[in-house]
């Protein structure tokens, strides 16, 4: 079956746009049987071709052809009066020759098919640049890397071990000290990568989200309650309580 073709009541109707800018309940449609012999023939030749048939809206195509005349077919519909707006629900497109349909739930299905495709191909895009994964896999990946860094760090650092025969010297604390400076200097730039990275992938998984409005959320550290000898057991359970 033809694209752009309905019935408007017992009329043939040629359907050049099929909803108008703000009102999506109008369509703008000919009736091939009132042009004149040159017009009618030059459209129906353009609508059955490739062209014409693979165009969402036939008035896409016939602003780009010539009528014989050398005129812009869409602007002499136009300017002769041709043209007419009529309510998409009045309309009846036939797909088969055993079904047919209404334009404005052709409509309807054609932006809910544009929508779904928009989202899919959306979806595909974060996918391709992103990489799409399972949450759980997720998590459990990150904590082996978390975990992978912190082994790394802590093998840098050589157990301090007083000799037996007496004290540490200031030679042995000095290293140590130096090797534990070199750990934390490890472990910062190892955050700090981690960080950038999750700042990529953030900006990635939804572009609009705003860096500098995110606040830090401040961590809860728990002081160890100071315990005299004199408290009893009772005061203490209380104190905790509390």
């Amino acid at each position: 079956m033809l694209k752009h073709i309905g019935r408007h009541g017992d009329r043939k109707v040629a359907i050049i746009f099929r909803e108008l800018p703000g009102e999506d309940h109008m369509c703008l449609v000919i009736y091939p049987e009132t042009l004149p012999t040159h017009i009618h023939n030059t459209i129906m030749s353009i609508l059955e071709s490739a062209p014409g048939q693979a165009s969402p809206n036939l008035a896409d195509v016939l602003h780009r052809n010539l009528l014989p005349d050398g005129r812009v077919i869409l602007q002499a519909l136009h300017n002769e009066g041709m043209l007419k707006k009529i309510q998409t629900n009045q309309v009846i497109i036939t797909p088969t020759a055993q079904s047919n349909v209404k334009l404005d739930e052709l409509n309807r299905i054609v932006k809910e098919m544009e929508s779904g495709a928009d989202a899919l191909k959306r979806m595909q895009e974060l996918d391709a640049n992103a990489g799409f994964v399972d949450p759980a896999t997720k998590r459990k990946a990150e904590k082996a890397f978390k975990d992978g860094r912190i082994a790394d760090a802590e093998a840098m650092v050589t157990p301090l071990v007083a000799p037996a025969t007496g004290a540490l010297d200031d030679q042995s604390l000095a290293a140590n000290m130096l090797a534990q400076a070199k750990k934390m200097e490890a472990d910062a730039k190892g955050l700090v990568a981690e960080a950038a990275r999750m700042k990529k992938e953030a900006q990635k998984m939804f572009p609009a989200v705003n860096m500098k409005a995110v606040k830090t959320a401040p961590v809860a550290v728990a002081a160890e309650p100071a315990v005299t000898k004199t408290r009893g057991r009772k005061k203490a359970a209380a104190d905790a309580v509390q």
